[in-house]
This record gives C-alpha cells, sequence and structure tokens, in this order.
C-alpha cells in the first residue's frame, strides 16, 4: 500500500473512532448536523479523508446524509447494534452497563440454543478443540492471565456457535467476541475468573462431546445466567 494512502486511512479509522465514541455516549446527539468542511477544519485533514470516514460511520448507521443539510447524527433506534464497531463504542461508553446487559441477554437467547445444536452437530475435531479450550481456560484462569484468558474465551464461544452449523449462529461470533473482549478491557472481570464460570465451560464442552443436547442447553443457560447476574449486581 502507498505510503499516502496508510496515512489517510489511518486519519480516517481516527476521526470515524473519535466521532463514533462521541455519537454513542450522547456527545453528538442525535438531530446535530455537521459538515465535511467542519470535519476538515477540526481534524485538519483532507476532504477525502473527512468524506471515507463519514462513510464509516454511515454504515453503522450513525449518520445520514441530508441534502443542502449536511451529515445528520442518528438516533439510537437507527444504529447497526449488531456492528462490533457500534458495540466497541457502546461498552466504551457512559452507558456500558446498560450495553453489556443487552448483550447479555441476546447470549443467554442465543448461546443455549446454539449449545444445545452443537451438541447434536458438532464434528470430532470441534469437540475435542471445545475440551481444549476449555481446559485452556482454567488452566489461565487460575494462573491470573487475563489477556490469555479472554483469547482461550473468545475462541471458545465462536467455535461453539459454528459448531451447530446455524449460519445465522455463526454470524454473531463476532458480536460475543466484542463483548468478551470488552469485559476484560473495562475492566469488568475479576482478576481470577469465578470457578463456577470455569466448571460451567468445561460442563458445556463436556455436554457437547458426548453430544447430550440437553445438558449442553441446560450448562449453557447457568454459564450465561452467571454472567447476567454479576452484572445486574
Amino acid at each position: 500500500m502507498p505510503q499516502n494512502s496508510a496515512v489517510a486511512r489511518v486519519g480516517r479509522d481516527a476521526i470515524s473512532e473519535t466521532l463514533g465514541r462521541e455519537i454513542v455516549d450522547g456527545g453528538l446527539i442525535p438531530g446535530t448536523v455537521l459538515t465535511l468542511e467542519s470535519l476538515q477544519q477540526r481534524f485538519k485533514v483532507s476532504r477525502t479523508v473527512a468524506r471515507d470516514s463519514v462513510k464509516v460511520l454511515e454504515s453503522h448507521g450513525l449518520l445520514y446524509s441530508k441534502r443542502r443539510i449536511g451529515l445528520v447524527v442518528t438516533a439510537a433506534e437507527q444504529w447497526s447494534v449488531f456492528s462490533p464497531a457500534v458495540i466497541a463504542w457502546r461498552l466504551a461508553s457512559s452507558h456500558a452497563r446498560e450495553a453489556f446487559i443487552e448483550l447479555t441477554q441476546l447470549r443467554i437467547a442465543v448461546e443455549t440454543e446454539a449449545a444445545a445444536m452443537a451438541a447434536l452437530r458438532r464434528s470430532e475435531d470441534q469437540a475435542r478443540r471445545l475440551l481444549d479450550l476449555a481446559a485452556a481456560m482454567r488452566r489461565l484462569g487460575e494462573a491470573e492471565q487475563l489477556e490469555e484468558f479472554m483469547l482461550a474465551d473468545v475462541a471458545y464461544h465462536r467455535l461453539l456457535l459454528e459448531a451447530g452449523a446455524n449460519s445465522m449462529f455463526a454470524a454473531l461470533a463476532d458480536v460475543v467476541a466484542e463483548v468478551l473482549t470488552g469485559r476484560t478491557q473495562h475492566g469488568l472481570m475479576p482478576t481470577r475468573p469465578m470457578p463456577e464460570a470455569l466448571d460451567a465451560h468445561e460442563r458445556v464442552a463436556r455436554a457437547i462431546a458426548e453430544q447430550d443436547s440437553k445438558a449442553a442447553r441446560g450448562q449453557m443457560e447457568i454459564l450465561v445466567g452467571e454472567v447476567r447476574s454479576a452484572l445486574e449486581q
């Protein structure tokens, strides 16, 4: 990639990140009008970079272009709420608790059924990998290696959503990954993961390996239910 293009991309990403956070956090309220000229002046960038950053925000539903008016900030109802970028901005905002609860409710609705389907449809390799990841999570959690634990946790839940061979569930893997990452990055994970959570991950993996869909669903309900209880408290 030419150097100028790389610089432009960094500028675009920095602007969309800044504006995305401001919109989601309420610093820019719905109905606020922006212009390319005002963005050029504020961020000291070219019109092309300003336009590209706007396209990113439009793709997430945070802005829309109104002829002869400018770029209008949208209300939350119009955001692409399943976009990983929007999720990350919500989790970094002053409304993080509300976002975490909503996302956990989504996980309860989806991951319990996904676990049951995984028990029926998983491959032998997927079953083995889930067991390995659950064991790794216990080892890393007990060693208080939170960053490494988070990566194993993300891989575990991504694999679980994929193992049920349901394309709709698999498409939510990035959403769940953003939630799990956000819990660690924003200090909502205990220094040492709860033993009950480690046990539940192992029980879910074992039920899937044994093709016991009822047990897989039940254990996943316990797992995500504990997360919801912790957030509500």
